[in-house]
């Protein structure tokens, strides 16, 4: 064979291997991600442009790492069992609030929200801190993380919590006078008085209060194995290469 074949020959295998090599690594960076996630407008819903603030944050991380996500909702408690679940496809859930666990290890930071009280306008709650809501009926939604210093409250019945199983529910009992306040973020209150049926009549009713309980930082939380742990690592590379703060802004 002529030296000239020789190289022909050469290059075509580097070809070859490159070709390989590619489409390997295609293959490898197009997996889909499998979340869960809850009807908790405006960050997650999935009749929202882009499904919501957080959903659109969350794909346009993976995206910049070269995968695509698939969110499916459920109601909340549901959501975080199916994340929870050793096999399951849904690595994870969010949006989530930080909070110790072992079932679950917790992404960067993927926005924030304000969570604060919904009250009565005529019968406003007057507090400074969280001791100042000893003996209050305060509301809260089933299975949600608040904040650790409310949360121990309420379980040792310091604050008398009641349990509702969303948002909506706990607006209406504020306005109906049945507890005296609730937790709930600032910008779900705003959402849900200006876009649900059943609740817009109560804006004139109810109003958040201008004190916060926290300025909360939202996360994705992923099942804590190896499955999990490789897409934390993923997501927070993504969160690198985004603007989280202008996404975020444009959805809500």
């Amino acid at each position: 064979m002529s030296l000239h074949g020789v190289i022909t020959l050469f290059v075509k295998y580097c070809l070859l291997i490159s070709t390989v090599v590619l489409l390997t690594v295609s293959t490898v960076r197009a997996d889909t991600v499998h979340l869960t996630s809850l009807s908790w407008p405006p960050y997650s819903d999935k009749d929202l442009k882009d499904m919501g603030a957080s959903v659109a944050v969350a794909k346009a991380a993976f995206e910049a790492e070269g995968h695509t996500l698939v969110v499916d909702f459920f109601p909340w408690s549901r959501a975080v069992s199916q994340a929870s679940q050793a096999g399951s496809k849904h690595v994870g859930y969010f949006p989530e609030y930080k909070y110790e666990s072992s079932d679950f290890v917790f992404s960067d930071p993927m926005g924030t929200g304000p969570l604060g009280l919904v009250q009565l306008k005529s019968k406003p709650v007057t507090f400074a801190n969280v001791d100042d809501l000893n003996g209050k009926m305060i509301g809260v939604v089933q299975d949600y993380v608040n904040t650790p210093e409310l949360d121990a409250r309420i379980a040792s019945g310091e604050i008398k919590g009641q349990a509702a199983p969303s948002d909506d529910v706990n607006v209406k009992k504020v306005a109906a006078g049945r507890i005296e306040a609730a937790v709930i973020d600032a910008n779900v209150l705003s959402y849900l008085l200006a876009n649900d049926a059943g609740l817009k009549p109560l804006a004139a009713k109810v109003e958040m209060n201008a004190t916060l309980l926290a300025e909360k930082k939202l996360y994705i939380a992923f099942r804590n194995d190896a499955e999990g742990q490789k897409w934390q690592a993923i997501f927070n590379s993504g969160l690198k290469k985004i603007d989280v703060d202008a996404i975020m802004k444009s959805h809500l």
